[in-house]
């Protein structure tokens, strides 16, 4: 039992320093920027990148959770690849945005971006893989040499929940780019725009795959329902991640610099909040994420600006990151409530309200000082000017995202003024927001109640709970007790 201890305290370790050096590397251009390139560069490393991407889900799953199925994948796959990839790197590190063909002003930008050396970035690189090498190793010595072949059946989910989401845009049509920029030539019918056929797709997707994943969990285990959801967080925080590459590659969204990638964006900071109540089971984690973070995904959904096309196609990554980590994001949110790990209470919006109080003024003081401290970056001589400083507009504190003036009362913070005002209507705009969700929230457990207690035999006394509501109702009566003994 000591030994076996000893290897699960190691396997954890060397897995935490893996995951904790692939998240430097995330902020790489090229880490993400050879997926879309299948023409440029060795397409064999690039499989070999994408399958140890399963490995930031497979030995997390199979280190903290002990789930052998994983375990058995990741010691007979991930050393393949892994060994393959340390010889076949070619010029991966020699990715640079600091071209000749660059403008002054992309030459400063790619200079802020590239802020870890080549050296440093091959040194991680093999730390990296050296370090998922030693877990594999200890998988053998945790599990020994059998296998159960069944546990491969997993293989194709866990390659496809990491897929690097910018590999399809090695089927555009390139004709449709403006020097393979997000921006398209013309017009399309697949362009994502608002309030058309792919915004509806997006919102059915959203509801099927939210309700699917209740539907799927709710017969299940409280301890398989805790997999599942740890699972789909390790998913979230891969995908969240590769963001960082691509924006100091090829951009994203409107971003192209480093400074994006400053988890100030509200649903940026909702995914770490998410994925921690999923880990740490924690009521004021559990409350943030349900009153602030459900609603914040949610509203995005409904609205996604009036220069989206600007974006890409419905399959480009912009479009696809967006959507995906936002769903993942919704679920996380309102999956432990609705399976019963928790149950929100009116006095629990207290703490939400100050964090979020708090999230606005950290951003637009954070969006202020960015952008007061872009006019003055400078490479090779080159100082940026107006037009091109650095706008990142963290929570829509810089730019009201929707077309409706607003009054003015402006504080100088550093260079920048900042619209109080605006601030303090963005504040009552979502409080009011997470308020409707709520009852929104509230509506539905009445409907719920009163439906299936029409359904319910006659024998149950009238005052009886249907089994459902009733069963939840106590499991979050358990966290309730559980929660007041960790306060304790």
């Amino acid at each position: 039992m000591k030994t076996f201890k000893g290897l699960d305290v190691a396997l954890k370790v060397f897995t935490g320093i893996m995951l904790a050096i692939s998240l430097v590397l995330t902020f790489t251009v090229s880490d993400y920027y050879i997926f879309d390139k299948f023409n440029q560069y060795n397409p064999l490393f690039i499989i070999c990148q994408w399958i140890k991407k399963s490995g930031l889900l497979l030995l997390p799953l199979a280190a903290f959770l002990k789930k052998k199925s994983c375990a058995d994948i990741a010691k007979y796959l991930l050393p393949v690849f892994v060994i393959i990839s340390m010889f076949t790197y070619g010029d991966f590190f020699d990715i640079t945005m600091l071209t000749d063909a660059a403008s002054p002003a992309e030459k400063v930008y790619a200079h802020i971006n590239e802020f870890i050396p080549k050296d440093a970035h091959m040194l991680l690189f093999f730390l990296e893989s050296g370090f998922m090498l030693g877990a594999c190793a200890l998988l053998f010595v945790r599990y020994g040499f059998k296998v159960e072949w069944k546990s491969f059946g997993f293989l194709p989910v866990a390659v496809l929940a990491v897929t690097p989401l910018d590999i399809f845009e090695n089927f555009y049509n390139e004709n449709l780019f403006d020097n393979r920029s997000p921006e398209f030539v013309g017009d399309s019918f697949l362009l994502f725009k608002s309030f058309t056929v792919w915004h509806l797709l997006v919102l059915a997707i959203l509801v099927a795959f939210t309700v699917g994943c209740y539907y799927f969990l709710r017969k299940k285990s409280k301890e398989k329902q805790n997999e599942y959801l740890a699972a789909m967080a390790v998913i979230l925080l891969i995908q969240y991640h590769s963001k960082d590459s691509v924006v100091m590659g090829d951009g994203y969204n409107v971003y192209y610099t480093v400074f994006a990638c400053i988890p100030l964006f509200i649903c940026n900071i909702g995914v770490y909040v998410a994925c921690l109540s999923v880990f740490l089971k924690k009521r004021v984690l559990y409350s943030i994420s349900f009153f602030v973070h459900a609603a914040g995904a949610l509203t995005v959904f409904a609205y996604f600006g009036d220069k989206i096309s600007n974006y890409g196609i419905f399959c480009g990554y912009s479009i696809l990151y967006f959507c995906l980590t936002h769903c993942l994001l919704f679920t996380l949110s309102v999956m432990p409530t609705a399976l019963g790990h928790y149950k929100f209470r009116p006095k629990d919006a207290i703490i939400p309200l100050i964090y979020y109080c708090a999230v606005i003024v950290v951003a637009a003081v954070a969006s202020a000082v960015v952008t007061s401290a872009s006019m003055g970056f400078t490479y090779d001589g080159y100082t940026l000017q107006d037009g091109e400083w650095l706008y990142p507009n963290y929570a829509f504190t810089q730019k009201n995202p929707l077309p409706i003036p607003e009054p003015v009362l402006n504080v100088k913070i550093w260079k920048c003024d900042m619209n109080i005002a605006y601030l303090i209507i963005l504040y009552a705009v979502y409080v009011g927001l997470f308020y409707a969700m709520n009852g929104g929230y509230y509506a539905f457990l009445a409907i719920r109640k009163r439906v299936l207690g029409r359904r319910a035999p006659a024998a149950l006394p009238e005052t009886a709970e249907p089994a459902g509501l009733a069963e939840a109702e106590a499991e979050a009566a358990l966290s309730d007790e559980a929660e007041k003994e960790d306060e304790e």
